[in-house]
């Protein structure tokens, strides 16, 4: 399974089909999964579908983006049939939903600046990070050039170049590993939701598509109260603001609460529910591959691999990304469970 963000990003058509040696492609099934921002978390899902249904043992799914030979910017700015024009990058676009979210909630307008120095610090202790900024501080970020109001400069994701990597098998596959004295992550569920792209009602503050997913995905996994029983969560943070956003849209805090695990540290290694431990999209955001390293990030926490990163005790990690809206559990344990799907 091969993800990759829009063609027009990098100028290279159909890339997939000039890598098909390079990836150990040549002679097996290979399919490119395409859903723009979100494709990372999408090519997770295929796979660990495809494992489910039985059809194959073992899928590698990967994703990649190389900004460096693209203008993200530039693609991301022309006219969009029956939407407006997102006019300055994804940036530009999401502002508006940020200013919403701040007017209903009546959060500080520092909360943004307390995510983005959370997640570079996270980001410093992660060795594949793209940004390490060990020095970051709240009066650095606040004192950051505005973008697009209220979004700094430091409250932004960087464009990267990176790619990654999961090997997704079926239980004779995973228990194996188990053997050979490998950790494995269990996948208990996932999900993907979608919703009208230009309803007059959309919400595009806490988007309906992300509460059904979420909602399927604590049912398929048993889970009651993601709060308590979630120990480390990888949610798609483009932009600062968009951490207590996700919180109350995912069902972790109730509407107009999420900002206040944020401001009360709730949210930091070693919190009630870390998040975005790696550093998130805030430190590496390959856009092609950022939604499937949040699904690697949460296999690598619940392994115990996490390094200077890692939760402490971290058994049920969860990985969203935005847009199509995808949610994957994993957890670590035996067979009790049985809403798991594959191993990662």
């Amino acid at each position: 399974m091969v993800g990759k963000a829009p063609d027009f990003f990098e100028g290279v058509m159909m890339p997939e089909l000039f890598m098909a040696d390079a990836m150990g492609a040549t002679g097996k099934p290979m399919i490119r999964v395409h859903t723009a921002g979100s494709v990372g978390g999408s090519t997770g899902v295929v796979a660990a579908s495809l494992v489910q249904s039985g059809k194959y043992r073992r899928v590698l799914a990967m994703a990649w983006e190389k900004q460096s030979e693209s203008n993200a910017m530039w693609a991301l700015s022309i006219p969009i049939p029956f939407i407006k024009p997102v006019g300055a990058g994804a940036g530009g676009y999401f502002a508006p939903h940020v200013r919403a979210y701040i007017r209903r909630s009546g959060a500080p307008t520092n909360i943004g600046a307390m995510v983005a120095v959370k997640d570079r610090l996270n980001g410093s202790r992660n060795p594949l990070a793209h940004l390490q900024q060990p020095d970051i501080t709240l009066e650095k970020v606040m004192a950051s050039p505005m973008l697009w109001d209220p979004i700094r400069y430091d409250e932004t994701c960087p464009s990267s170049d990176g790619a990654c990597a999961v090997v997704v098998g079926n239980e004779e596959i995973a228990d194996a590993r188990v053997a050979q004295g490998h950790p494995v992550a269990w996948i208990h569920a996932t999900a993907l939701r979608t919703e009208p792209l230009a309803f007059a009602g959309r919400d595009q503050v806490n988007p309906q598509a992300g509460r059904d997913a979420a909602a399927a995905l604590w049912k398929a996994a048993g889970i009651e109260s993601p709060i308590d029983e979630i120990d480390a969560a990888e949610i798609y943070v483009p932009f600062s603001w968009f951490e207590p956003m996700w919180l109350e849209n995912l069902g972790f805090a109730a509407e107009g609460e999420g900002w206040k695990l944020t401001e009360a540290g709730e949210t930091k290694i070693g919190g009630r529910l870390p998040v975005n431990p790696s550093g998130g999209v805030l430190s590496s955001n390959p856009i092609g591959a950022s939604g499937l390293i949040r699904f690697a990030e949460a296999a690598i926490q619940v392994m115990g691999k996490g390094g200077d990163h890692q939760v402490p005790g971290a058994r049920k990690a969860f990985g969203a990304c935005l847009r199509r809206w995808l949610a994957v559990l994993f957890d670590v344990g035996g067979r009790q469970r049985q809403a798991r799907e594959a191993a990662a």
